[in-house]
């Protein structure tokens, strides 16, 4: 809690907003419409869908929709890429859940793709056992799902979006949270505004800009996870980061993804001189685990035979209208996707830790409460299974929203004036030279092969950078980081998404999920740092 605080005076709803949302992505999007009628405020740091990864899914989302589907089914394969730390009871609910969120989400308008008899065309991913991704023009899920949305929220007299407000810190009285402090103007404000609030909901995304390379938005910078440990909220299962095998490798930050759906529709991955390397470290080749398919393109590129995605002979002609997103993409590259293969490199994707929540998506610390990617649901184990992440996003969103229905007295509607606060002018903010060497070696020594020396250097790196950036974003940021790299260094094996060269084999005692505090991360880190 900032020490001044107390002399702010509040500047929100009468003093005090019903529920503050934090993040204009799918999940706040979700719980804000999940909440109508009563007083919702959404916080977000870019115009709403624009700084959200969710709006940059390509894939779609998994639900077991086919006739020959089942709830079995999609559990086992979501266990099974888990790597045997997945909450059993969590994604069951989850997977249970998913398609009534489906029937929600084409009630506010997704165009998702049918077939002429108007039923769901379903495609497959890697490590799926069934066709259940529910898609939209091939790679346009993502995009299409927030357009929807967001028009849904633009006419939803209950919420308040306030656009270029940037979250700084949460607003704790012991271990209650009662409020957020937002810095407007895109956070170059010098002003700090105070949310007072009977609920806080985090929904700030994930951690991908804290890499040098990254499928993820320049918001996604792991500001909210470490706004949550630093109000005291215990995190989950830090050190496990995917990184997605396929980042279209042409030097952009953050870098285009060639999507998981390619390979489902028969690309294949293959280094300069052609060979096909994928079918030598799996059986399922290209549709194999992600961490692994990940670790097969690190090796050739850092080997310097590089890798590429050929979808000449499997897409061909048909790519400019199958994968729109991704062919424009390669175009601007000067790539033509239909007769070149596409380079490509392991880019940051996913973080599968995160804030520990429960069922209701309650975190450890009273009155917040946090869904998508932020959070640790326990549903993703050591490796998130291919478009189970905005799944995973709306089921949870929707269950806050019926938690604080049944814990919160009714509020009033309120109609909040149109426009409220928004800012078309924002600005993006340019990384610090602080937040460029943490990128930079949180690539080098948290990525995708990870060994103990590494992760020491870098822990002691980021104990440097924070004694030269005392900064409040800095710091949210620099204690992400520092819960990554401890957890890494604690979990002497390799697991899924967690990889260590010096440990390269899973081992009985770690087949378990970690907990930690940003207390017990800086004791680990002073250690270290001596």
């Amino acid at each position: 809690m900032s020490a001044n605080i107390e002399s702010m005076r509040p500047q929100s709803w009468q003093g005090v907003d019903d529920i503050v949302i934090v993040g204009g992505g799918l999940a706040g999007l979700f719980c804000a419409l999940k909440l109508a009628p009563r007083p919702v405020t959404v916080l977000a740091a870019a115009p709403i869908g624009q700084g959200a990864s969710s709006a940059w899914a390509q894939g779609g989302i998994a639900a077991a929709m086919s006739p020959g589907d089942t709830i079995d089914k999609h559990l086992e394969d979501t266990l099974t890429a888990g790597a045997g730390i997945v909450d059993e009871r969590m994604a069951r609910l989850m997977i249970s859940e998913g398609p009534d969120r489906i029937r929600d989400l084409l009630a506010y308008g997704v165009p998702f793709d049918r077939d002429l008899e108007g039923k769901l065309v379903l495609s497959r991913e890697a490590a799926h056992s069934e066709r259940r991704i529910v898609r939209v023009k091939g790679d346009q899920a993502g995009r299409a799902i927030m357009e929807a949305l967001i028009a849904t929220v633009r006419k939803t007299p209950s919420i308040r979006v306030m656009e270029g407000y940037v979250v700084e810190e949460l607003i704790s009285e012991g271990r209650f949270v009662s409020g957020v402090i937002a810095r407007p103007d895109a956070g170059q404000s010098k002003a700090r505004i105070a949310f007072p609030a009977r609920a806080v909901v985090l929904c700030s995304g994930g951690i991908g800009h804290l890499y040098a390379v990254t499928t993820n938005p320049a918001e996604a910078r792991g500001a909210g996870l470490g706004m949550a440990a630093r109000a005291g909220a215990m995190i989950a299962d830090a050190e496990f980061v995917q990184f997605h095998p396929t980042a279209i490798d042409i030097g952009q930050d953050p870098a285009p993804l060639a999507t998981e759906a390619l390979r489902g529709d028969g690309a294949v991955l293959v280094n300069r001189a052609g060979h096909r390397f994928m079918t030598d470290l799996h059986p399922d080749a290209e549709l194999a685990p992600r961490d692994i398919v990940a670790r097969g393109v690190f090796g050739e590129v850092r080997a310097g035979r590089g890798a590429f995605l050929d979808c000449t002979k499997a897409v061909g002609v048909h790519f400019p209208e199958l994968f729109p997103t991704v062919y424009a993409s390669c175009r601007a590259a000067g790539i033509d996707p239909v007769t070149q293969p596409i380079p490509v490199v392991p880019a940051v994707h996913y973080h599968m830790g995160g804030v520990l929540v429960d069922a209701d998506g309650k975190t450890s610390v009273d009155g917040l409460w946090a869904a998508g990617e932020v959070t640790s649901t326990g549903v993703h184990g050591a490796n998130r299974l291919a478009s189970n992440s905005l799944l995973e996003a709306v089921v949870f969103a929707a269950r806050i929203a019926e938690s604080i229905k049944g814990m919160l007295p009714e509020s009033s509607l309120y109609e909040w004036p149109k426009n409220a606060g928004e800012n078309d002018e924002l600005v993006t903010l340019e990384d610090s030279p602080e937040l460029t060497s943490l990128r930079q070696q949180m690539s080098a020594h948290a990525g995708v092969i990870r060994d103990a020396d590494g992760l020491k250097g870098l822990i002691r790196e980021i104990v440097r950078l924070e004694g030269r950036n005392r900064r409040v974003r800095f710091s949210n940021m620099a204690a992400a980081a520092k819960l990554i790299a401890t957890a890494a260094l604690k979990r002497e094996e390799s697991r899924g998404g967690h990889y260590r060269s010096d440990c390269p084999e899973p081992l009985d005692a770690f087949r378990r999920r970690t907990f930690m505090s940003l207390k017990d991360a800086e004791a680990i880190a002073a250690e270290i740092a001596g």
